[in-house]
Parts: C-alpha cells; sequence; structure tokens
C-alpha cells in the first residue's frame, strides 16, 4: 500500500476516504485513533492518513486532486439530506455522507 493523503482535520480524511470508495478504490485509513499521542509525537505524525494499493493510486491521486481543487464548481452546498453546509470541493456531506445535487 502507498500513502495518499493526509490532513490534520479528519473530517476532510474521511470524506474523501468515502469519496474514493465510492469509485471503487479500496483504501484503508492509518493513524485513525493517534490523536492522543500528540505532545509524545510530533503533531503532523499523528494526522490520519489515506492509504490506497499501488496499482490504484494514480487514479486516486486523480480523484483527490480534483476534489481539492475543485474550487470553480460554485460556492458552498446545503446538504439535503441533514441541511448541514459543505465546502463546494465536497461532493459528499461531511456530515452524512449524502451526495451533492450538483456533484
Amino acid at each position: 500500500m502507498k500513502k495518499l493523503f493526509t490532513h490534520e482535520n479528519r473530517l476532510i480524511v474521511f470524506n474523501l476516504k468515502n469519496l474514493l470508495e465510492e469509485q471503487g478504490i479500496n483504501c484503508h485509513i492509518e493513524n485513525e485513533f493517534s490523536s492522543s499521542g500528540v505532545g509524545v509525537l510530533a503533531p503532523f505524525e499523528t494526522w490520519p492518513e489515506i492509504w490506497v494499493e499501488e496499482y490504484q493510486f494514480d487514479k486516486a491521486e486523480q480523484i483527490v486532486d480534483e476534489t481539492l481543487n475543485n474550487q470553480s464548481a460554485g460556492g458552498d452546498w446545503v446538504c439535503s439530506g441533514c441541511g448541514e453546509s459543505n465546502g463546494s470541493n465536497f461532493n459528499l456531506c461531511w456530515k452524512c455522507n449524502s451526495p451533492s445535487s450538483a456533484h
């Protein structure tokens, strides 16, 4: 497996994981519960990480790049499932994982 993405905000990491899985990419989260190690470890070493199979890495990287750089798709959107406000770069609601009607 190969590390694809890491971020201090676990909601972003898990939202991307859900998006990748929706696209048929097998992925795994590392450091899911390591935030309690902050203070002993450097904070960035405790950030959750998305790992994917090497043969799926290029496709997964493209999906993540397109998702994170999709600023031109419009402004924030409100989830029709739970009413939560989501950034324009998210295809799925960060709270309930409902898809955006624009994506």
